[in-house]
């Protein structure tokens, strides 16, 4: 090996703590982008030895192996092979392995030696291998990998991170580059550990064993998991209110300070009712749930528990034509659709990811909660918080039903893949929260959902005010203003395509909008019902329903009948109503025709969905 190194790439199985370990050597030296040409992460960055030499370390996608076909698996091959455009091969890489699972992770780390790389095992979470009575030689198991180095680490504490780069330091010849057939392989790694990491008696068990018994059980498991995501979502949507108040609060002193600095104009206009109610009312009033449910989703997975629920619902997804593998991108999509499609990242099989691309959007995403609060207590008078409540979970339910069933019926249409797809599941054991991790895992979700969603949205608000202003008409009243502008012109426009549910031009000028971000709705509909907006958010929400119930047609009708309010509803559930996700979806599914294709379906079935719903429903009530 060269004595001065210049990239040490990172691999490792998912769960083995590569992730904190590149975080300990790299600090806050820390980058992220794409690889070229595809939209897998890239995390890079720079760490010192010991002696204060500067080596750029890459960290490579979490595979089991090297022979599977999803991208993960793709791009971490690729990169020890050297074949990806722009990157060099490395010129080391440290093997991350759990140290209680060696069975499992010595198999990658027997690849990637046979590729002919320097490579230094980083033997980590030995503290979990030794409370479990895990005996460990790391001399007999370097001696075992032909002189690979091997250094026993816990990242998550920092413990072994100035030996591990001693290791590197220190210059050793390659290894032979013996090939293993995937059979002699896995005999191999049986013989490592029988010399190099002895068990303890068989037949006692882990506390992970113990919580098992009851977490996998086929009937408490599933009561478990059950109590776990409604405690999740009864947190997000309770304890979020503290801080949504508080957005409220500073969104209305600031639209209030902007009205009282500057004198009256279209501009002051713009800049409080377009720009400051928009992004604060439309974007980041919606931060605090999407930071909760990523928290906890960090929380479940670095707990170890992710994996268990994710092992539950194989049962469930196999009925859907899916694999456990699409679970947690399901799960991701009840925050917002953007990161869920991109963890689709992971599914070996093809066709399957397609098929969870295109039915993520269908799990309501916290966008569509501005929505439903709106619409839900107008179906009845003095409805209940546990009425709320029971509707908002029929609500959830029955997009995630259909999507299953959509799920279904599109996988078999595609047939099976070239080359069939196992779903392998690691169940590392429990282990306490690395609360590190956790954090860096919301604040980039949550500047994620800030870049996609706070971008088009600002331009979305600004687009409304224009609309709902120019051209300018000669009279005081604002419904007078409202019709002669461009919004009402275009109310009238919509309104044959809309009148079908049950509504007017004016709500079908508010669905317009709230297909590029549907956020929008709430603020569109307020414009263009007349609501006079308070400094209190939840009593403009209060105005505007009021708006909503008082609202009739031309011949006095009540407009927002029980049925018009169903078929809203549904339609919304169902509608794909986010141009961020339709551009991830083309760059995940790699066509833009998939992404044109899932934008035109759901909105045909949104559409007919609400028809059939609005029409059926006021046959009885």
């Amino acid at each position: 090996m060269s004595d001065v190194l210049e990239t040490v790439a990172l691999a490792g199985n998912p769960n083995a703590g590569k992730t904190t370990l590149f975080n300990a050597l790299t600090g806050s030296s820390q980058r992220t982008g794409n690889y070229a040409g595809v939209t897998v992460e890239r995390k890079s960055g720079e760490f010192f030895t010991p002696h204060g030499r500067k080596l750029r370390v890459v960290d490579l996608p979490g595979c089991y192996s090297l022979d599977g076909g999803s991208p993960d698996q793709q791009i971490a091959r690729q990169a020890l092979h050297g074949e990806i455009d722009g990157e060099a091969r490395p010129d080391l890489v440290i093997c991350v392995l759990d140290a209680s699972n060696l069975e499992r992770h010595l198999v990658l780390a027997l690849q990637v030696i046979e590729l002919g790389l320097p490579v230094v095992i980083a033997l980590n979470m030995i503290d979990v291998a030794e409370s479990a009575g895990l005996r460990l030689d790391p001399q007999k198991l370097s001696e075992e990998l032909g002189g690979v180095p091997v250094v026993p680490i816990q990242a998550n504490a920092n413990k072994g991170i100035v030996e591990l780069k001693q290791a590197i330091r220190h210059p050793f010849p390659h290894p032979a580059a013996t090939t293993w057939t995937p059979e002699n392989r896995q005999g191999r790694v049986l013989q490592i550990c029988e010399v190099a990491a002895r068990r303890p008696d068989t037949h006692s068990s882990t506390l992970s064993d113990k919580l098992d018994a009851w977490l996998l059980h086929p009937f408490w498991g599933w009561v478990a998991f059950a109590a776990i995501m409604i405690g999740i979502f009864w947190t997000i949507f309770s304890v979020a209110g503290i801080p949504m108040g508080w957005i409220e609060d500073g969104t209305g002193a600031v639209r209030d300070w902007v009205n009282a600095s500057m004198s009256e104009g279209d501009f002051r206009s713009l800049l409080a009712d377009g720009i400051v109610t928009g992004i604060g009312e439309g974007v980041l009033v919606f931060l605090p749930q999407i930071v909760l449910l990523f928290f906890f989703i960090g929380l479940l997975e670095s707990s170890g528990y992710l994996a268990r629920a994710a092992f539950l619902m194989d049962g469930v997804m196999a009925k859907a034509g899916l694999s456990g593998k699409a679970f947690l991108p399901l799960l991701s999509s009840y925050a917002c659709a953007i990161p869920g499609v991109m963890a689709t990242r992971t599914i070996d099989s093809a066709k399957e990811r397609l098929v969870t691309i295109f039915v993520a959007p269908w799990m309501s995403c916290s966008a569509r909660l501005p929505v439903y609060l709106t619409l839900v207590p107008l179906l009845l008078v003095g409805m209940s918080g546990l009425q709320q409540a029971l509707i908002f979970s029929v609500i959830y339910l029955t997009g995630t039903v259909t999507a299953l069933i959509v799920a279904r019926i599109l996988r078999g249409r595609l047939g099976e893949d070239a080359t069939p797809s196992h779903f392998l599941l690691e169940l590392p054991p429990y282990r306490a929260p690395q609360w590190s991790y956790i954090l860096r895992h919301v604040i980039g979700r949550a500047g994620a959902f800030l870049k996609n969603a706070g971008t088009i949205l600002l331009a979305i608000f600004i687009l409304l005010w224009a609309l709902s202003t120019y051209p300018k008409s000669k009279s005081e009243d604002p419904g007078e203003q409202l019709a002669h502008s461009a919004m009402g012109r275009i109310g009238d426009v919509v309104e044959p395509l809309v009148k079908p549910l049950g509504v007017d031009g004016r709500t079908g000028t508010a669905i317009l909008t709230s297909f590029a971000a549907r956020e929008a709705f709430v603020g569109s509909m307020t414009q263009l019902f007349h609501v006079e907006e308070s400094d209190d958010d939840e009593e403009t929400l209060n105005r505007l329903q009021s708006a909503l119930s008082a609202a009739t047609w031309p011949d006095g009708r009540k407009m927002f009948t029980l049925p018009a309010l169903l078929g809203l509803i549904v339609f919304y559930i169902y509608a794909l109503q986010c141009l961020p996700t339709s551009a991830v979806v083309a760059r995940e599914a790699g066509s833009f025709k998939w992404a044109a294709g899932q934008f035109v379906f759901m909105s045909v079935f949104a559409w007919l969905a609400a028809f059939a719903v609005f029409h059926i429903s006021s046959m009885f009530l």
